[in-house]
């Protein structure tokens, strides 16, 4: 079950005046984290008829992740294993936003962006790459829950505008799984994260359009994309409106709400590279190049568009356009980015 966001934090209206009263003497304050999200289902994939060409930010009534309506909340992202010993998920159905990225030996990870609604679970939990730390620069100053780096990269992930929680610094926000064998059996409690983390950022403006499909595009049922080791395919289903998901060739389901179903995948054709860091048995760890510009494909209503996308730098956000240069909007519910090998 998932929790819609309400409002950020308790007490925030008494935390200011108390800062304001005290101004003269203070440095700064802080409030207390968040509470238990209430339990409400995962919604469904909306339809693209309702939402603008360009959302307002979240404080405006709208996720500038999904579309959606939403109020203001933190972002929490979370490293999700993603061989097949960790499927199924939990709590992926309730992600705004699914980035998959290439790691060790060809096979992948995801990234799940949390703001709109909590799961009471996630996982399982893996460890951080150097590619998180630019992917999520444009997220403002996230919570980034995961479960350990090699040490060499740590120094850079604590110098990063990232809120970190791992199960040494928050105990209290995971717990192991008893029907799994470890490394695979790490979950997280989101509300527990971002409650070590109380200055954390809203959801912010990254780049995201939404509104009614470009003309154009190629009516498609299947679109597969593959990875050295992992190989993704999404298959639209008019009924859902959404891109079903199956993993290596089987459905891709999270245990609390079933099978895994975007409003709009973008394949995104990055340059990946061997970064500086390696795992314990020597693999050199690839590195997604997030920051310049390239093509995509962007999969929305049974259509597949050949699109464009630019970021300046890991500051800003991500823009993706048509050949022509218009803005490419996205269907409004979940969407996944697959950081895709250039051709």
């Amino acid at each position: 079950m998932t929790g819609e966001r309400g409002a950020r934090r308790p007490g925030r209206v008494l935390t200011a005046l108390l800062c304001a009263v005290t101004a003269a003497g203070l440095y700064g304050c802080s409030d207390s984290g968040p509470p238990e999200p209430s339990p409400v289902p995962t919604p469904a994939p909306a339809t693209t008829s309702a939402a603008p060409t360009s959302p307002p930010p979240a404080s405006t009534g709208r996720s500038p992740f999904t579309g959606l309506p939403a109020r203001p909340a933190p972002v929490l992202a979370v490293k999700l294993d993603n061989v097949p010993a960790a499927r199924p998920h939990t709590g992926l159905g309730a992600a705004d936003l699914v980035y998959v990225e290439q790691v060790e030996g060809g096979v992948t990870r995801l990234l799940a962006v949390y703001s709109s609604h909590l799961p009471e679970l996630t996982g399982p939990v893996r460890s951080a790459r150097e590619s998180d730390i630019a992917l999520l620069g444009d997220f403002g100053r996230p919570v980034l829950a995961y479960s350990g780096a090699q040490s060499a990269l740590n120094p850079l992930l604590r110098a990063a505008p990232l809120d970190l929680v791992t199960e040494t610094t928050a105990p209290r926000a995971f717990r192991r799984s008893s029907d799994r064998p470890a490394p695979h059996n790490l979950y997280l409690r989101p509300a527990r994260a971002l409650a070590t983390a109380p200055g954390s950022d809203d959801a912010r403006d990254i780049g995201f359009r939404f509104g009614p499909a470009p003309a154009g595009g190629t009516p498609v049922q299947t679109s597969t994309v593959r990875f050295p080791a992992a190989r993704y395919t999404f298959t639209w289903s008019a009924a859902d409106r959404a891109w079903r998901v199956a993993m290596d060739g089987r459905e891709a389901r999270a245990t609390d709400t079933g099978p895994l179903g975007p409003a709009t995948v973008v394949v995104q054709r990055v340059t990946i590279r061997p970064s500086r860091f390696h795992d314990r048995f020597g693999s050199v760890s690839p590195y997604s190049e997030t920051v310049g510009s390239g093509t995509a494909l962007v999969l929305r209503d049974g259509r597949a568009h050949e699109a464009r996308w630019s970021r300046p730098t890991a500051a800003s956000g991500t823009t993706f356009t048509t050949p022509a240069g218009a803005p490419l909007a996205f269907a409004p519910g979940q969407v996944w980015v697959v950081l895709a090998p250039r051709a």
